[in-house]
């Protein structure tokens, strides 16, 4: 089932299965494209614990999911502007109260804990997240843009939510074999983010899949989403 809302020029998709329990957990997906329903699809046929899936879409893909300013790659990139806290904003004050409006009243179901996941630079929002808000309690990033500048070192002196239960990461095991230095060093970021999390306390894992960034991203999105699921 999947209902459509419309909010401060985003596009949110609602996905839930007809039958579904009096209390669940949400899932926040932000979105490149329009992949919600695949990932949906993808966590049924692995057979994830009861959850609803809100997946937005049309965002302002490069500057939404960033927390500062970077500059381009390469010749033929854009730069990232790094705003990050103004959707964040508008997710926590606009979208997320409309959402779970409907979730209450509408499918008469009460919402367990929010949980947020994203692939590349949603992974890395996700993540990011979790450092500027109380409200999610777990955390999936599918092959995390952790190369972005500085973005260890912010960790590294910031204190994430104390909410935070759980933290997802994965990564194509082709992802660091490249010629781009900064895009190079994701792989050795990524785990020491896991390392960092560890140490913390928190109940995290990090799974390497086969290829490189673009290979069977709903599905690496829905393995991460069934294991932030699964209670320990």
């Amino acid at each position: 089932m999947q209902k459509e809302l419309k909010i401060e020029n985003k596009i949110i998709d609602i996905y839930f299965n007809e039958n579904h329990k009096e209390n669940v957990p949400v899932v926040i997906l932000n979105t490149y494209g329009n992949e919600g329903k695949e990932v949906f699809d993808r966590c049924n046929k692995l057979q994830c614990k009861e959850f609803i899936l809100v997946a937005i879409s049309n965002l302002d893909w490069d500057n939404d999911m960033t927390p500062w300013f970077a500059p381009k790659l390469n010749k033929y990139d854009k730069e990232c502007l790094g705003k990050a806290d103004d959707y964040l904003k508008i997710l926590l004050e606009k979208i997320i109260p409309e959402v779970e409006k409907y979730i209450n009243i509408e499918l008469n179901t009460n919402i367990k804990y929010y949980a947020i996941a994203g692939y590349s630079l949603g992974g890395l929002f996700a993540v990011y997240s979790a450092y500027k808000t109380n409200l999610f309690s777990r955390v999936a990033s599918a092959s995390g843009s952790f190369w972005y500048p500085k973005f260890v070192e912010y960790v590294e002196q910031s204190e994430i939510s104390k909410n935070i239960e759980k933290v997802y990461f994965s990564l194509g095991n082709k992802e660091s074999k490249v010629k781009n230095e900064v895009l190079a060093t994701v792989e050795e970021n990524t785990k020491k983010l896991e390392q960092i999390y560890k140490l913390q306390g928190i109940n995290t894992t990090y799974e390497e899949n086969d290829g490189n960034h673009f290979k069977d991203a709903d599905l690496r999105m829905a393995k991460g989403i069934k294991w932030i699921l699964k209670e320990e």
